[in-house]
């Protein structure tokens, strides 16, 4: 099938500009090209009863965090949330759509982190971050108007990345405990040896294999960190004892086949999983819901997934 009308009308857009692609941009400029991006497409933020930016303790120094309260009675259910951008661009302004329609359509408090980005912090500066952050939220529930017993984590392309070795780092690190994973069109594997659709949506279609081979560049020092599960948690040769996860793909994303490969190898494991493959749109599209109807429809799909981890 081609791409729906709305997404080929952001991809000729994004033709039309004549920007240069992002990784041949210096990193300071392409971070700057994605928040403006993302300002075009991303709609009018949603209203939250509250939104607060802190710093928290982390592994060297802080982490800076939003937190989003909805309206209603306390204490809510908790979504940690670390934003996409191949671990070298995104910020909390990035995902600051997404995470207050998140907030809102699951009820739930949501703690955005920004954690170290690479090429400045290599792997697995970030992701020590992503955990030390999810520990601090389970031990501050309370200071969040939070419910410490239903925490989940979530995120968006290799924030998806992030929030699944998360869960992979607090089975095996003893806690916290994690009711859930909302994993968005994840990126679960280094890009070699690859795989058919990182071929055949190489080029085209808003996220490219060459961005990919650059941002894998940025975030490890060496191949072997690549293959370490805690970057690539599909070569992970245990997935048992992770908290159940709503695994969403895109049909036309370099990135579709390793998330689905992820979602057979967590079922192979015992976990439950839900999967949505979004055809006919493109990676990134969650952060396009001013301009595609799709978008919303995996907001919504996410938060009622939440919901129902969360229970009461």
């Amino acid at each position: 099938m081609p791409l729906d009308t709305q997404t080929q009308a952001v991809v000729d857009r994004i033709a039309a500009s004549g920007a240069p692609p992002m990784h041949e941009l210096p990193v300071a400029q392409a971070r700057r090209a994605q928040l403006k991006a993302v300002a075009a497409m991303g709609g009018e933020p949603e209203p939250v009863g509250h939104s607060e930016d802190r710093e928290i303790p982390g592994p060297q120094g802080t982490i800076p965090v939003r937190i989003y309260t909805p309206k209603g009675n306390s204490p809510f259910p908790l979504l940690v949330y670390f934003h996409g951008g191949g671990w070298v661009i995104g910020d909390l302004d990035s995902h600051d759509r997404l995470c207050r329609a998140l907030t809102n359509a699951a009820g739930c408090v949501t703690v955005a982190v920004h954690y170290r980005l690479a090429p400045e912090h290599k792997f697995p500066v970030g992701l020590e971050d992503c955990y030390a952050a999810t520990r601090w939220v389970a031990a501050h529930a309370a200071s969040s108007n939070g419910d410490a017993s239903r925490i989940a984590v979530g995120g968006d392309s290799a924030g998806g990345t992030l929030a699944t070795v998360v869960a992979l780092m607090a089975r095996d690190r003893g806690g916290p405990r994690l009711v859930y994973q909302l994993l968005i069109y994840p990126n679960t594997d280094y890009y070699l040896p690859g795989t058919r659709s990182l071929v055949e949506n190489a080029n085209g279609y808003f996220l490219t294999r060459d961005f990919i081979i650059w941002s894998w560049n940025q975030y490890v020092q060496r191949e072997a960190d690549a293959l370490n599960p805690y970057a690539s948690p599909l070569r992970a040769p245990d997935l048992s004892g992770l908290p159940p996860a709503l695994v969403q793909t895109v049909e036309f994303d370099p990135l579709r086949d390793e998330g689905e490969l992820y979602v057979a190898r967590l079922r192979e494991a015992g976990v439950p999983v839900m999967h949505t493959r979004y055809n006919q749109t493109i990676h990134g599209f969650v952060l396009m819901a001013g301009v595609i109807d799709q978008a919303k429809t995996a907001i919504a799909e996410g938060a009622a997934g939440l919901r129902a981890a969360f229970g009461k």
